[in-house]
């Protein structure tokens, strides 16, 4: 089982297919599966700050200590693995994320966590 991503015309788009054990891999993290529920509900590309302070705020420890400690965890770790497989985007001299894929790529793993609202 591959996700695809297609354009409202009907054809593919040019975003890389991910496999379905990449995509569980993914979601394997909290913190990664907190991003990307916030990015589906985000039209465009939004600040890596931003969404250091929604998942602070998630985690339930909105202190500035740990949203720093969440920016180093998202820049170190979590946004190449995400950006690696091609699932989001970031602009690092913008610091800007982005979802790189249709959010219909996304949803059905959301549904499977505890972000079924996403």
């Amino acid at each position: 089982m591959k996700p695809q991503t297609r354009n409202p015309n009907g054809g593919e788009t040019d975003t890389p297919q991910i496999d379905a054990t990449d995509m569980f891999d993914i979601f394997s993290a909290k913190r990664r599966q907190y991003a990307l529920a916030y990015l589906t509900q985000k039209p465009a590309a939004i600040p890596i700050g931003d969404l250091a302070e929604y998942i602070a705020l998630t985690e339930g420890e909105p202190s500035y200590d740990r949203y720093e400690r969440i920016l180093t965890d998202l820049y170190h770790n979590h946004l190449p693995r995400l950006t690696g497989l091609g699932v989001v985007r970031y602009d690092e001299a913008e610091e800007l994320v982005e979802l790189a894929v249709d959010r219909c790529v996304i949803t059905p793993y959301l549904r499977l966590t505890d972000h079924a609202d996403a």
